[in-house]
């Protein structure tokens, strides 16, 4: 009897509708799309999702560490719109002295930084992405990325996200709380939001290094293939 019970709680369960995970959505036509070549549209969607990604670590990170927004704003939501003002507007960031790209990544991330750490480690990180693109967040026809800079902007992520997760203060504790791990609880989400970021830029890179290889191989391709391929008369 308890079998057959037990079989029938696990068929209602099968048969019920999965949970709903939201569904894949495309951005509306524009104009500027016309002016877009497949990489082009790529390293655009790209550099928006992981502009996007970056917000959400902002907030996670805020979340987690509310006394670094106060440095900057009286509200996190303030503090969230000043740092991505600053990125996309190519600003300075005071806190770190001027210093951009890489150089504002290492200020942000040492252990003496005495200002909103959050906010000028996401203010780092976008800024780093912008100068890898050449410093774009749209791109068309006119443009090229350089994928050996898009590829060494994925291993920065890369040794950021680890210097985050390793690093000390003065007083030995994390530089900002972020992925936590416990018997009772596992938040790995910023890990994830940071692969995600180190997966979409190593994906440009190779996509652009791909394109620059299949061109070649197409005029290859046309110059040798070309005459055997055409028609003979018949009359």
């Amino acid at each position: 009897m308890r079998c057959a019970w037990g079989l029938a709680l696990l068929m209602a369960g099968c048969a019920s509708a999965p949970t709903p995970h939201g569904k894949v959505q495309g951005d509306a036509f524009s104009m500027q799309e016309v002016l877009q070549s497949d990489s082009n549209r790529i390293a655009t969607l790209a550099m928006q999702e992981n502009l996007d990604s970056l917000m959400r670590l902002m907030d996670k990170l805020y979340q987690r560490n509310p006394a670094e927004w106060r440095k900057t704003a009286a509200s996190r939501e303030a503090a969230m719109a000043h740092v991505r003002s600053a990125i996309l507007g190519k600003q300075v960031w005071p806190a770190l002295q001027a210093q951009r790209d890489v150089m504002a990544l290492s200020k942000a991330l040492s252990p003496d930084f005495t200002g909103d750490r959050v906010g000028a480690f996401i203010y780092a990180m976008g800024d780093m992405l912008l100068t890898s693109h050449g410093g774009k967040t749209s791109f068309t026809l006119v443009d090229s990325l350089n994928p050996q800079h898009v590829y060494n902007a994925a291993r920065n992520v890369e040794i950021a996200n680890w210097v985050l997760n390793h690093r000390k203060n003065a007083q030995g504790q994390p530089l900002l709380l972020s992925n936590h791990i416990s018997a009772q609880e596992r938040n790995l989400s910023f890990e994830r939001e940071m692969g995600k970021v180190i997966a979409r830029l190593d994906l440009v890179a190779s996509f652009g290094t791909e394109r620059v290889r299949r061109s070649a191989i197409g005029l290859g391709q046309s110059l040798v293939g070309g005459p055997l391929l055409q028609f003979l008369p018949v009359r």
